[in-house]
């Protein structure tokens, strides 16, 4: 009893035997002899036994592993896991309709005024805030679903409103930066004035140049005759100095060229700046549009009004320049002639340097009188 006791516990101690080997003919009784179990005794059915049921075990857990993967995968998601689903699709929606929003503003910003996005939408909004009949014999389901109904719609109204009045805050917020600072940026004339032609004249490159060197930095030069043109001017038009420059830069230049302050001065606020650049408005001077003449180095590309230009050559520190004083003939025929139109005259003169236009008409004009008085001698 106790010898089979003790090869009991050494069975079920030792490790489980390779199969092929047990059944290898080639094994010898001396093996049993030195303690290994023979395949009749009940040691050996024993550890047989428990290593069949470890397989059993194995095969079970596996089968389990399985089984419980494929159920996994085909049960429904956790509540958890659906809810996190739900609040990531309301994010998305919200993302959505905000981006929509921006996109639809920028489109209309874009494509329509403030007052066309206004009339477009005004029917829309008065529908959707006029109040939904309800039956007075209506279920209490009918008639919150009506109020949640207007209640919602609400949203859609608040939001082209709001719309709306931040536009209306922006543009006025630009227009201050990019219109005329005023309507009338002339004060009226005196009644006995009214006749008076208006000449306004550009300062840079046209009255003075600005040149800088190294050794001295910026300066400004005096166009040659500009104080005698200015002087002459001021007799018979209403001068005025209209520039893009700021204004405390304007101000002492033109003081130095008025010695008896008889020109007006507008600088860079009068100025209307579209397309990044500063154009004249001249229909801003308070002034009749028949009546303005406007001479200047780059006036096509400087003023909004062409038909009332007049173009000089700009002046670049030339020691012989008389541009100035070469169109002094020309602006004395307007101030005496005074033409009911000033640009019908500017027309005719389209394509061609004014000043020496006017000259060569001036001439023939001559010659033609002086034909005409030698006719007329000869008749008597």
């Amino acid at each position: 009893m106790l010898r089979l006791a003790a090869a009991r516990s050494r069975a079920l101690l030792l490790p489980r035997p390779d199969v092929a080997a047990l059944s290898t003919p080639s094994s010898s009784y001396s093996s049993y002899a030195r303690g290994a179990p023979s395949p009749s005794s009940y040691a050996y059915r024993a550890a047989s036994s428990a290593a069949a049921a470890e397989e059993a075990a194995a095969a079970a857990a596996a089968a389990a592993s399985g089984a419980g993967a494929e159920a996994a995968a085909a049960a429904p998601p956790p509540p958890a896991a659906r809810k996190g689903w739900v609040r990531g699709l309301l994010k998305f929606g919200v993302f959505a309709a905000f981006a929509g929003a921006i996109g639809g503003a920028g489109y209309a910003t874009h494509a329509y005024s403030l007052s066309e996005v206004d009339k477009k939408t005004l029917e829309f909004r008065k529908e959707m805030t006029t109040p939904i009949p309800v039956a007075e014999d209506a279920s209490e389901f009918e008639k919150f679903r009506a109020r949640a109904y207007e209640t919602a719609m609400k949203v859609p109204v608040a939001a082209i409103e709001l719309y709306l009045e931040i536009r209306a805050r922006i543009e006025d917020h630009v227009v201050g930066f990019t219109e005329p600072a005023s309507d009338k940026l002339l004060p009226d004339l005196h009644p006995d004035d009214q006749n008076i032609f208006t000449l306004v004249v550009d300062l840079t490159d046209t009255l003075v140049c600005n040149d800088w060197q190294r050794e001295r930095g910026w300066k400004t030069f005096k166009r040659p005759g500009v104080e005698a043109f200015l002087q002459h001017m001021a007799t018979m038009y209403e001068v005025v100095v209209y520039s893009d420059q700021v204004q405390m830069y304007v101000d002492p230049v033109v003081e130095r060229l008025d010695s008896t302050g008889q020109i007006r001065k507008l600088s860079r606020p009068a100025t209307k700046y579209q397309d990044g650049k500063h154009y004249r408005d001249l229909s801003k001077l308070n002034r009749n549009p028949a009546q303005v003449l406007y001479v200047s180095a780059h006036a096509l590309e400087s003023c909004l009004q062409p038909e009332n230009c007049v173009t000089v050559k700009p002046w670049k520190l030339e020691t012989d320049d008389t541009e100035l004083l070469d169109l002094i003939p020309f602006l004395e025929y307007l101030a005496i002639a005074r033409p009911s139109d000033i640009r019908a005259v500017l027309a005719s003169y389209q394509g061609h340097d004014v000043a020496k236009e006017f000259r060569k008409r001036s001439k023939e004009l001559e010659r033609h009188k002086q034909a005409k008085q030698r006719k007329s001698i000869w008749r008597r």
